[in-house]
C-alpha cells in the first residue's frame, strides 16, 4: 500500500518545506517505520517555482562541486543554479541533504516528484 502525499509549495519557505518532505520520504510518520528500509511513500510537490526565497539567501547560499582534478573545486551561488537548472534543482539538493547519508538515500529520492 503506497502512501501518497501532495504538497503545494506556493508561499512556503525552502528549508521548512524540504525538512517536511524529508520526514515524509523517510516514512517516520508511519507505524511500520524502520531505519533500514525504504518506506513505500510517494511525495509530489507542486508549484515549486512559487517557493518563498529571499534575495539575500539567493545571493549568499553556495553549492560546491569537485571535478576530480587538482584545482577543480567549483562554487556556485543559488542564483546561478536557479538560472541554469531551475528551482526544482535547489529543492532537490535541500531535501537530499536532509536525508540520512547512507545507501538508502538515492532510493528515497526516487520517491520524490517535483512538478
Amino acid at each position: 500500500m503506497t502512501h501518497e502525499y501532495n504538497i503545494d509549495a506556493a508561499g512556503k519557505r525552502l528549508g521548512r518545506l524540504a525538512s517536511e518532505v524529508a520526514v515524509l520520504l523517510m516514512g517516520k510518520q508511519l507505524p511500520d517505520f524502520a531505519r533500514n528500509k525504504v518506506s513505500d511513500v510517494a511525495v509530489t510537490v507542486e508549484n515549486i517555482d512559487m517557493l518563498d526565497m529571499t534575495a539575500k539567501k539567493k545571493a549568499s547560499k553556495t553549492y560546491d562541486h569537485y571535478t576530480g582534478y587538482p584545482g577543480g573545486r567549483r562554487e556556485y551561488n543559488m542564483e546561478k543554479v536557479i538560472a541554469d537548472k531551475g528551482t526544482a534543482e535547489v529543492f532537490k539538493k535541500a531535501v537530499y541533504g536532509m536525508l540520512p547519508g547512507n545507501k538508502l538515500r538515492p532510493e528515497m529520492m526516487k520517491n520524490l516528484t517535483i512538478k
